[in-house]
């Protein structure tokens, strides 16, 4: 697996380029993506802020805000688990993306197109097969994150866990989900 993670050496931040490269190497690895795939991981140090998003599938390219890997005790220095999350989320929709069985049905808009809650749809689906993978990731903390955009019921609790159960969704399931909770595009 080829990461390329940008900047090679931070100056802003006490992150570690090669570990980032050896986690987000794992998590692609583990989430089942091709070997031959280069994926650039690129940091914006210059910013605490925490966004994260894909902006290409082929090849992949996750732009990442430096407070999205921050350390919450220990500001200015990376956090491992963060890191782990972050990819998973971000290459988990590009698993999604190259799989043809996914789009069966109805291709997903672009990424820039997704609304809030489709992608806090497919979040939940993403983090919840990352966490059957192993990896930690706080379930309530993204359960807050859904209802946040699809309410506050038990309803919406049920379609979350489903959500975070599934294996093998495809778009149009993720568009029944949010028209199940009634958070449909406009």
């Amino acid at each position: 697996m080829s990461v390329i993670v940008t900047p090679a050496e931070f100056t802003l931040v006490a992150y570690d380029a090669e570990r980032i490269r050896e986690i987000v190497a794992d998590v692609a690895q583990r989430l089942g993506l091709p070997g031959d795939l280069a994926i650039t991981f690129a940091v914006d140090e210059r910013t605490p802020l925490a966004r994260a998003r894909l902006v290409s599938v082929d090849p992949p390219v996750l732009e990442i805000e430096g407070g999205a890997l921050e350390e919450p005790r220990h500001p200015r220095h990376l956090n491992e688990n963060s890191t782990v999350v972050t990819a998973a989320r971000l290459l988990g929709r590009v698993r999604d993306r190259r799989d043809p069985a996914f789009a069966a049905g109805g291709d997903p808009p672009a990424e820039e197109d997704l609304t809030l809650p489709q992608a806090d749809a497919w979040d939940a689906y993403a983090l919840g097969r990352a966490a059957r993978l192993g990896f930690e990731v706080q379930q309530p903390r993204w359960r807050y994150r859904f209802r946040t955009r699809h309410g506050f019921s038990d309803s919406v609790d049920r379609v979350f866990d489903r959500l975070w159960a599934a294996e093998g969704l495809t778009w149009t399931d993720l568009e029944a989900a949010c028209a199940e909770t009634g958070a449909v595009p406009a």
